[in-house]
């Protein structure tokens, strides 16, 4: 089920299914956010702004405006079987 980035709680991890806003896709694309790519949400300040995610190996910043407007997937569950 798809939700908005903002709507994440810390430690979850979630994938990038889309943006609403092609000049924030351009701007967050630059910072490594793309469709596809893992994202786990580490932080949110007392206030709810900004969040602190990572993404492709480093922490990022995102004012709570810019997160709602990011599209995201539950990352899916592998089971193993032995």
């Amino acid at each position: 089920m798809a939700k908005r980035l903002s709507e994440i709680r810390v430690g979850k991890r979630v994938i990038i299914k889309s943006f609403e806003n092609d000049e924030l896709f351009l701007k967050l694309m630059e910072m490594g956010l793309v469709p596809g790519e893992v994202v786990l949400v580490d932080h949110i300040a007392p206030l709810g702004d900004p969040i602190s995610i990572y993404v492709s190996g480093y922490c990022l910043s995102l004012r709570i405006d810019e997160a709602e407007g990011i599209i995201v997937e539950d990352e899916p569950v592998l089971n193993i079987i032995n």
